[in-house]
């Protein structure tokens, strides 16, 4: 029964797609955003995610948190149209809809052939980082979750591969070996530090124990490399600004839980710099 809902979702969401195609990049966004808030949360509850807000006091009021929700959704359509104007963001046609802050510090770890974690979280068009980090000349690898839908899936890896980041890394034990299979050869990494995990460690999160990665403290312990923070932001509807941060060198006396606490305190500033950007709908503290 499951396969069947899966296949009419997959042919519900490739008509879109086809759809967002023919109208153009804005047109496409702004229908997204109208589909994503009134059909989001039939998928997802918002009485959930009206929760998780606050639980994290985010928000001042629940006309405030109702607001925010509504954004949220809205975002959340707005990336689903923007997959099909991946290729042209790879092939900078739409260098006008995107500004980078601290390119200086990509061409620095380029120049130096430095390796580091790259970090962020689902804000906006996410995808959006590796792609720009990969097309700065920096060897690089990407952890990603699979789809769900397994019919969805096999386009996703696909526009993941050959517009994104093409040594794409799925999470899990057997991603873990060919993450440092590539980490020894000299390769960076790309991964969201948002998402629950099953396998990971209670860290705080919000004031609130949440199952965190602890990929990128390990990778600093193991070969002493930097983490860089990426922030990508959205502006104006249809254009991004991706922030990438100095560096940061931890002290080796830290341990993989200091690490991983304050890799979840600058997850935690990004949330509130705009925090309908984030996707509140993971169940991040179950």
């Amino acid at each position: 029964m499951k396969i069947i809902k899966y296949f009419i979702e997959f042919i519900f969401i490739f008509i879109l797609l086809i759809i967002f195609k023919i109208i153009g990049y804005k047109n496409a966004s702004n229908l997204g955003a109208v589909i994503g808030n009134k059909i989001g949360p039939l998928f997802r509850s918002n009485k959930k995610i009206l929760t998780n807000l606050e639980n994290s006091k985010v928000g001042n009021s629940q006309e405030d948190r109702k607001s925010i929700v509504n954004n949220m959704w809205s975002n959340y359509g707005r990336i689903l149209s923007e997959y099909v104007y991946i290729k042209q963001f790879k092939k900078n046609n739409f260098n006008q809809f995107i500004k980078i802050e601290g390119l200086n510090y990509l061409n620095e770890i380029k120049n130096n052939n430095e390796q580091v974690v790259f970090i962020s979280g689902h804000f906006n068009n996410f995808e959006l980082m590796a792609m720009e980090i990969e097309k700065a000349g920096i060897n690089l690898c990407a952890i990603y979750r699979p789809l769900n839908n397994p019919f969805l899936n096999i386009i996703m890896e696909r526009i993941r591969k050959n517009y994104i980041c093409k040594n794409q890394i799925k999470k899990g034990k057997s991603g873990t070996r060919d993450l440092l299979n590539l980490f020894k050869e000299n390769f960076s990494v790309a991964l969201m530090i948002d998402q629950r995990v099953s396998e990971g460690e209670d860290i705080k999160l919000f004031s609130r124990s949440a199952k965190t990665t602890t990929i990128p403290a390990q990778l600093v312990k193991k070969y002493g490399c930097s983490v860089v923070p990426v922030y990508i932001e959205r502006v104006k509807k249809y254009n991004f600004k991706l922030s990438f941060n100095r560096p940061i060198k931890f002290d080796n006396n830290f341990s993989i839980e200091q690490i991983s606490l304050e890799l979840n305190k600058i997850l935690e500033k990004m949330i509130l710099k705009n925090p309908d950007q984030w996707i509140w709908s993971h169940n991040r503290w179950k």
